[in-house]
């Protein structure tokens, strides 16, 4: 009677029996080494994308970053290149570059990209108080003797014609239209007083900083 043969194969010179505890250990092994390819494939992909993505990312928050030397010549390069096939090899490079960062540094250029496309807490309350001094400027003529009490630096007669021809562009909406959920139109001039609060906002800021680094900078000397 023939002898029947015992399915396996051989790893690295010794013979594995098809379906034995080792097989199994194995095909776990080459299991999770597949895993980790497809991982560090994805891992790799995402780097090369966070490279496009920093071309396009703001000056204030790439300076931010402290990125090396080597990584933002190369970006530079990048945005000067306007040959496809150049760009396209000045990508592969950047990647190269990208695979290179810790996972603190590509951490960083995540939180800086978020903060672009969604902007940052403080820029968001920042925003919302800038809303805020608009309606009441528009809705309250106290609340400009307030305006001008912080800001007292302001075109005062500028001030009061933006806050007079926003409120004739802005109609209260009609019962129809709030039950139709239809938006109120906003002319021109109520988004030129918003900007106008938005641009006062920063420049008080702006002083109030030199003025703190100036008695900074006056208290080092004691």
């Amino acid at each position: 009677m023939p002898r029947k043969t015992t399915k396996g194969y051989f790893v690295n010179g010794r013979f594995v029996t098809a379906g034995s505890e080792e097989d199994q250990q194995l095909k776990i092994e080459l299991k999770g080494r597949q895993v980790s390819r497809a991982d560090k494939k994805r891992d790799s992909d995402e780097r090369q994308d966070l490279g496009e993505a920093l071309l396009g990312l703001r000056g204030d928050l790439f300076a931010k970053l402290e990125l090396n030397a080597t990584l933002v010549e190369a970006l530079a390069e990048a945005k000067r290149i306007t040959n496809f096939e150049g760009r396209r090899r000045q990508m592969q490079y950047i990647g190269k570059l990208m695979r290179r960062l810790d996972e603190q540094e590509l951490a960083a250029i995540r939180a800086a990209l978020d903060i672009q496309r969604n902007g940052s807490a403080e820029e968001k309350l920042a925003l919302h108080q800038a809303e805020q001094w608009r309606d009441r400027l528009l809705a309250d003529d106290d609340a400009l003797t307030e305006w001008l009490q912080e800001h007292p630096s302001d075109d005062v007669q500028q001030l009061r014609n933006l806050i007079r021809q926003a409120r004739k562009d802005t109609p209260e909406a009609s019962n129809a239209e709030v039950s139709q959920g239809l938006a109120q139109r906003k002319g021109k001039v109520y988004r030129e007083l918003f900007q106008w609060i938005q641009r006062a906002r920063r420049e008080k800021a702006q002083q109030t900083e030199d003025q703190q680094q100036h008695r900074d900078a006056f208290d080092g000397l004691d």
